[in-house]
């Protein structure tokens, strides 16, 4: 096989695999009661994720994408960790956490429609995007992420939401980092990095 036939047959793959995790957490957390409040933190989040699910299977084609079997276990190991969540014990926090959930929606959506049909897990170069949210940070759909869970953390706490959502953040921190290490191969991502500095936070990280 080819790495042009290797790369779209990996492509294919990375749909099926979180297709079929997406599913397993609709079945896991779907609401048996739409009118209780942990039921539509439930469904923010279940929105949250099922964003990502449409975005990776309407996506082009990679250009290039990582034949590591590192980096793929990193990238579904993020995706993985994240989709492991149960429902948890009290709420905590008061309001914060819907508030968390809806301002990671809104965050981690605008990086996605300012990428559109470049959108991935695994690393891999779909193209340089450097307008709309990419314009401030180089990596806002990650914040866009950890703002979410963070929500839903202090919604549903618990040891194991504890657990599985800090694996899953390590893993996207390191899958973070393999995306630039393909996408440093490009020029014209060099120059957008000496343009944008910082990978989520401005002045900061």
């Amino acid at each position: 096989m080819n790495k042009c036939s290797l790369g779209k047959t990996l492509d294919r793959v990375e749909q099926i695999v979180v297709t079929i995790l997406f599913t397993l957490m609709c079945v896991r957390l779907w609401p048996s009661d739409f009118s209780s409040p942990r039921s539509l933190f439930s469904t923010l989040l279940l929105v949250s994720e099922g964003i990502v699910v449409a975005f990776v299977l309407v996506r082009r084609p990679a250009s290039k994408i990582s034949h590591s079997a590192i980096d793929w276990i990193i990238a579904f190991s993020g995706t993985i960790f994240s989709l492991l969540v149960i429902p948890g014990g009290p709420p905590i926090l008061g309001s914060t956490g819907p508030f968390l959930i809806v301002a990671g929606i809104l965050l981690h959506l605008g990086a996605k429609l300012s990428l559109r049909r470049s959108f991935g897990v695994v690393a891999a170069d779909r193209g340089i995007k450097a307008t709309g949210m990419y314009y401030f940070v180089r990596h806002p759909m990650y914040l866009g992420y950890f703002l979410s869970h963070l929500g839903y953390l202090s919604i549903a706490p618990g040891w194991w939401n504890l657990s599985v959502y800090a694996l899953g953040w390590s893993f996207l921190v390191a899958r973070m980092y393999a995306e630039e290490r393909i996408l440093r191969s490009n020029p014209d991502y060099r120059a957008y990095v000496e343009k944008v500095p910082y990978r989520l936070i401005p002045f900061l990280f």
